[in-house]
């Protein structure tokens, strides 16, 4: 999610398994975590306000990461909490499609909740449309943007879903990012999963990582699509403490731009997140 304007190298095996304003409630809300996971920490957003002790926003401005076309703001427009969602609202300001024209939200756990491992996932219904690009991901805890000694992508970074909304509304796609012998940009290759019919917008979903010393590996609604050993060498940036990022970015290098098509303002609704660890 962070610097998209780097061509992807693969240099991994995948081994592969395979709305509107309107907050649904229906299905895709099961998880079994089975007899070996124990919950270690989760936000249900069903307080009043966003949990600061969880989540901070990052206030960035517009053209920063990937020449993606919005501010992140700390506004309570952006990001706030309605009937047990957390809800990130991109927001486009004016009847101009360009840099710095609109509003949203990027909020993560860094310097609060870090994680080595574990069984990441939430409960999520997506936004739509020609350069929307939302994502819940993660970046290594010791990153330097975030008061770490350790840029990117030597820090790491761990998609566990992107959405381009000028690609498909019904496709989500994963990856890995880090850096290789050379110290240059490298990733696994994003790997989709292509919902059988409809978009992710017309639902709530249950996106997960599974992550252990050996693997990693990424389900939507129980369904495995990707997995990836990370015992290499060049991988040990995922042997360490991430955080987790939740964002809507609209447009961006790589994401396509927004356009007349586009509707506005556009929705995140986040019903929980989750983290397990191994007992």
């Amino acid at each position: 999610m962070r610097h998209r304007t780097i061509i992807s190298v693969p240099l991994l095996t995948l081994l592969l398994s395979a709305c509107d304003q309107n907050v649904a409630t229906s299905g895709n809300d099961a998880e079994e975590t089975g007899i070996d996971w124990k919950l270690v920490w989760s936000d249900e957003f069903d307080g009043e306000t966003i949990d600061e002790q969880n989540w901070n926003f990052q206030v960035v401005e517009a053209g920063r990461f990937n020449d993606e076309w919005q501010r992140y703001t700390d506004s309570s427009f952006n990001a706030y909490v309605h009937n047990d969602h957390l809800v990130i609202k991109a927001i486009h300001e004016s009847d101009e499609h360009g840099m710095d024209q609109y509003t949203s939200a990027r909020l993560h756990t860094a310097n609060k909740h870090t994680w080595t491992y574990g069984k990441i996932a939430a409960r999520i219904k997506l936004p739509y449309g020609e350069g929307m690009w939302p994502a819940f991901w993660m970046l290594g805890a010791n990153i330097d943007e975030n008061g770490g000694d350790t840029p990117w992508p030597q820090s790491g970074e761990i998609d566990i879903l992107e959405l381009y909304g000028s690609k498909d509304d019904g496709v989500v796609e994963a990856n890995l990012h880090y850096a290789d012998k050379t110290g240059s940009h490298a990733s696994m290759g994003a790997t989709s999963f292509k919902l059988e019919q409809g978009r992710f917008a017309d639902d709530f979903h249950v996106f997960e990582l599974t992550w252990d010393a050996d693997k990693i590996a990424w389900s939507v609604d129980g369904e495995q699509f990707a997995s990836v050993p990370i015992d290499s060498d060049e991988l040990s940036e995922f042997h360490k403490d991430f955080f987790i990022l939740l964002n809507i970015a609209v447009g961006g290098a790589s994401a396509g731009r927004p356009d007349n098509s586009t509707e506005f303002p556009q929705y995140m609704y986040v019903d929980w997140v989750r983290v397990y660890q191994k007992i």
